[in-house]
């Protein structure tokens, strides 16, 4: 018996041979394609989340400014709205929404410190002697953070924070860096309605 031994094939018809190169090419461009892919949808719930996250805060702020509202009851309002697009794994999760709303006398005093009432020299720096409105009511001045946790009274201004913080649509996002949750953040500002005498708390030092 004659035995032929096997035809070898060139290096050059090897290259040339495309057999299979579909399967190695879709490979390659898998990743970067669900990459994209997902990266635009998570954009997407992104923009829809903040969509709703800032009208419920704007709706609540409203409500809250004809002083009919306790500050449990704006928390809860702007809470339910924002929960009904969570997944459902994150609707019970208390620290998926936060909703911190401060009180302050007038817009200057927005993220800076307590009103200073009564000045003495050196004038305008808080020293011992001054006078101050004690929004927070912690018995001390506060050069900064000084809003009230509260809603404040008649024609205070309510600065209106919320940060809700929910897992990505896929993991495959976080494993490339973009870290494992989503984060909005709204605010808003809003002057309650003048419907009665504007409250002050002053202390003196």
């Amino acid at each position: 018996m004659i035995r032929l031994a096997p035809r070898r094939r060139p290096v050059a018809a090897i290259a040339r041979d495309r057999r299979g190169a579909t399967i190695v090419e879709f490979a390659l461009v898998l990743l970067p394609f669900l990459t994209m892919l997902l990266g635009s949808l998570d954009i997407g719930y992104q923009v829809y989340l903040n969509a709703l996250t800032n009208g419920a805060l704007e709706r609540a702020a409203r409500k809250a400014a004809v002083g009919n509202r306790t500050r449990q009851q704006v928390i809860d309002l702007v809470t339910d709205e924002v929960r009904t697009i969570l997944p459902v794994a994150q609707r019970s999760d208390p620290n998926a929404v936060i909703v911190t709303p401060l009180s302050y006398f007038n817009f200057s005093n927005v993220g800076g410190g307590e009103r200073i009432t009564g000045d003495t020299a050196p004038v305008g720096v808080y020293n011992v002697g001054d006078c101050y409105e004690d929004r927070n009511n912690n018995g001390r001045y506060d050069a900064t953070g000084g809003g009230g946790a509260d809603l404040g009274s008649s024609d205070d201004i309510i600065y209106y924070k919320v940060d809700v913080s929910v897992p990505r649509l896929s993991p495959l996002l976080a494993a490339i860096g973009l870290g494992n949750t989503t984060d909005i953040h709204a605010k808003t500002l809003i002057r309650n309605q003048p419907y009665g005498d504007q409250q002050v708390r002053i202390r003196c030092s």
